[in-house]
C-alpha cells in the first residue's frame, strides 16, 4: 500500500511526521513518499523532492518561482497517480497542493488535506476550492469545525500535534546543557523564520535589536536557530553590522525547540513559530516584513486585525506585533525588553498561554491517521 504525502516547508514537514509514524503502526508494510522534509525523512518517508523546492513565501517571490513550480507540480502529479496511491495527503501549502488534489481526486485518488487553510482569517473564499480539492480536511483549531460542517465539508479536528509534542511543563536549564550555553542569566531566542526571504527580511532588524538590547543589558546572550544550514550566508551580513553583538549570539542548526525552551523571552517571525512560542509559555514580541507589494495584497484579504497566532486564538492582543516599517531593531528592542521587566505581565502571558494549550491538546497523529483510512475506505 501506498501513501504520498505532500509537504510545502518546515512546519509541514513537522505536522507530517508523527502521522506518518502512526499510519505505519497500524500498516506495517505501508511506503509513503512525496515531496518530504527531514523529520519526515526519519519517520519513514521517501523524498522524491525535499521540502526546500517549495519553500517561496509572498506574492512576488511565487511570481518569479511560478514557472518552475508548475512543472513541479506537473511531474509530481504523473509520479503520483504512476504510483497508484490509496490516498494523497497534502500538507499545509494550500496554493500549491489544493490544485494538485484536485486534479488527483478528479483521477479517483482520495485526498486528504492537512491542515485547513487560514479561510477565518483571510481569503475565505478559498472554501470552495477545498470543497473541490479534498474528500476530507483535518483542523488543528477546535473553532474551525464549525466552519466546515456548516459548509458541508467532510472535516476532522484531530488537534494541533505541536501541543502534545511540546511539554506543559519546560526546563529552561536542562535546555540549555542540551545546547552547551551555561545556565542562569536571561537568554532571548530569535526566530526570523525557516525561509531565506524571510531571513533576509526580518534577519537584520531582529539582529539589530539583539545589538541594542545588549546596550541596556549587557549580560543579555542569544540563540538563533537555523532552520537550514544554507541560510547562515543570509545572516553573515547582519550579523556583521552588528560588530561585537554578534558573539553575543549562537547560532544553532535547527534544534528551535530546544531554543525555545531555553530562552527567557523571543523575538519572532509570524507564523508556526508563534505558536510554538507560546506552547512554550515564553513572552514574546512578533514582527514581520516582506516586500511591499505581497504586504499590500495580503492586507486587501485580510479579515482578521493580527498575525500571530497567539493572538489569533485569544482574539485579542496578547503579545506585541511589529509589521513591515515597525519591524524595526530599535522598537522590537524596547518591546521585547518592557515585556521582560514586567514580571506581573509576563506571568499573566503564561497563564493564557497554558489555557491554549490545553485547548489544542489531543493525540493528533492517532486522529489524523484513523481520518486518513477512514478516507481511504470511503
Amino acid at each position: 500500500m501506498f501513501i504520498g504525502f505532500v509537504a510545502g516547508e518546515a512546519s509541514g514537514d513537522l505536522l507530517a511526521a508523527p502521522v506518518i509514524g502512526a499510519l505505519r503502526e497500524r500498516l506495517p508494510g505501508l511506503e509513503c513518499a512525496g515531496i518530504a522534509g527531514n523529520r519526515m525523512i526519519e519517520a519513514g518517508a521517501g523524498a522524491w523532492w525535499h521540502v526546500r523546492e517549495l519553500s517561496v513565501r509572498g506574492y512576488a517571490e511565487v511570481v518569479r518561482e511560478l514557472p518552475r513550480l508548475v512543472r513541479l507540480r506537473g511531474e509530481l502529479r504523473r509520479r503520483l497517480l504512476a504510483a497508484r496511491p490509496s490516498a494523497v495527503v497534502g500538507v499545509d501549502s494550500p496554493d500549491f497542493n489544493l490544485r494538485l488534489e484536485m486534479q488527483l481526486r478528479a483521477a479517483g485518488v482520495p485526498t486528504v488535506h492537512y491542515i485547513s487553510p487560514s479561510i477565518w482569517a483571510w481569503r475565505p473564499g478559498r472554501i470552495e476550492k477545498i470543497r473541490r480539492a479534498a474528500d476530507r480536511v483535518l483542523l488543528v483549531f477546535p473553532f474551525e469545525q464549525k466552519i466546515y460542517d456548516d459548509a458541508g465539508i467532510a472535516a476532522t479536528y484531530v488537534g494541533h500535534p505541536l501541543a502534545s509534542a511540546i511539554p506543559g511543563q519546560v526546563d529552561a536549564d536542562a535546555a540549555r546543557a542540551r545546547l552547551g550555553i551555561a545556565s542562569g542569566g536571561a537568554l532571548v531566542a530569535l526566530l526570523p523564520g525557516s525561509r531565506r526571504a524571510e531571513v533576509e527580511y526580518i534577519g537584520p532588524p531582529f539582529i539589530d535589536a539583539a545589538r541594542r538590547m545588549l546596550l541596556r543589558e549587557p549580560r543579555l546572550r542569544f540563540v538563533l536557530p537555523v532552520a537550514d544550514p544554507g541560510l547562515r550566508a543570509a545572516l553573515a551580513p547582519a550579523l556583521a553590522a552588528a560588530g561585537e553583538a554578534a558573539g553575543r549570539i549562537s547560532l544553532i542548526d535547527g534544534r528551535s525547540h530546544d531554543c525555545l525552551e531555553a530562552a527567557d523571552g523571543a523575538l519572532v517571525a509570524s507564523g508556526t513559530a508563534t505558536l510554538e512560542t507560546a506552547l512554550y509559555g515564553k513572552p514574546m514580541v512578533i514582527g514581520y516584513r516582506m516586500p511591499s507589494s505581497s504586504y499590500w495584497i495580503m492586507r486587501q484579504m485580510g479579515t482578521v486585525p493580527f498575525v500571530g497566532l497567539p493572538n489569533i486564538l485569544a482574539g485579542e492582543a496578547l503579545v506585541p506585533e511589529l509589521i513591515q516599517r515597525d519591524a524595526t531593531g530599535e522598537r522590537l528592542a524596547e518591546a521585547l525588553l518592557s515585556m521582560l521587566d514586567d514580571a506581573p505581565r509576563c506571568d499573566r502571558l503564561r497563564e493564557r498561554f497554558a489555557q491554549i494549550h490545553e485547548d489544542l491538546r489531543r493525540d493528533t497523529p492517532r486522529l489524523a491517521a484513523e481520518a486518513i483510512l477512514e478516507t481511504m475506505r470511503r
